[in-house]
């Protein structure tokens, strides 16, 4: 099931916080409300750990991490990284990782297999992204945009690209990554689906102002419950011809 929250007054949840099927990294100094959401769904399941990365709250833009994994900035701190890496599972490697283009979680997209990368990192993180998170790396853009991991959610069932990718680009991601993918928005029309949105393969969270149409595409896409993926988007058109008309 896919849930609303806010961070502060903010609905970018992406921007706060960093969620696998394995443990969940969410930013210090948001509201109880905030914190009790991720802890009600999935603090029996896997560690919830409250962190900051390189002295921010940026938690999720500037790490990626998946089940076998987590990579931060060489800006994170000795202190952040033995917070995480204690409080993670013994067998999830942290890596603390020297690219220029520190905001990792903008740069790169991943589920537990395949990774989509920004096409100017460095040929050394192409390969730390690869041995640390167990997938295979393609240098990718998303309806143009070098940004992919704002630009795009995807977990290892399903995923949302940016509404302005074309028919031929989602093919060619969708047979990269073997997961059916659609186009969509969050927060009410909102392109950043990156920013506002994280998921994993049970569970999702996104900004307070998505919209019923918009949680049912990413309920559907991520097979967040039984639905014919089918009714969902002739439902998505039916609404938009609606709004159109």
């Amino acid at each position: 099931m896919a849930h609303r929250v806010q961070y502060e007054n903010s609905n970018d949840v992406g921007v706060f916080v960093t969620l696998t099927n394995r443990y969940v990294l969410l930013a210090q100094g948001g509201s109880e409300t905030f914190y009790s959401a991720f802890e009600g769904e999935l603090g029996e399941y896997v560690p919830v750990v409250k962190t900051s990365v390189a002295g921010t709250r940026l938690v999720g833009r500037l790490s990626v991490g998946n089940k076998n994994g987590l990579l931060m900035p060489n800006t994170a701190t000795d202190q952040e990284l033995m917070h995480v890496r204690n409080s993670l599972p013994e067998d999830v490697v942290v890596q603390r990782i020297d690219e220029r283009l520190s905001a990792l979680g903008n740069c790169i997209a991943c589920n537990d297999y395949v990774a989509l990368v920004h096409p100017d990192v460095d040929r050394e993180t192409e390969e730390l992204v690869a041995d640390v998170l167990g997938v295979e790396v393609f240098r990718q853009t998303i309806a143009g945009e070098i940004l992919t991991g704002t630009y795009c959610r995807f977990t290892n069932k399903g995923g949302i690209v940016h509404p302005k990718t074309s028919l031929e680009d989602m093919d060619e991601l969708s047979s990269l990554l073997q997961i059916p993918l659609v186009a969509g928005t969050v927060n009410r029309g909102s392109d950043v689906v990156g920013a506002g949105l994280v998921a994993n393969d049970w569970t999702a969270f996104c900004g307070l102002d998505t919209t019923s149409t918009e949680i049912s595409v990413i309920e559907s896409i991520f097979k967040l419950r039984d639905v014919p993926s089918q009714g969902i988007l002739s439902e998505l058109k039916d609404s938009l011809i609606d709004t159109l008309a």
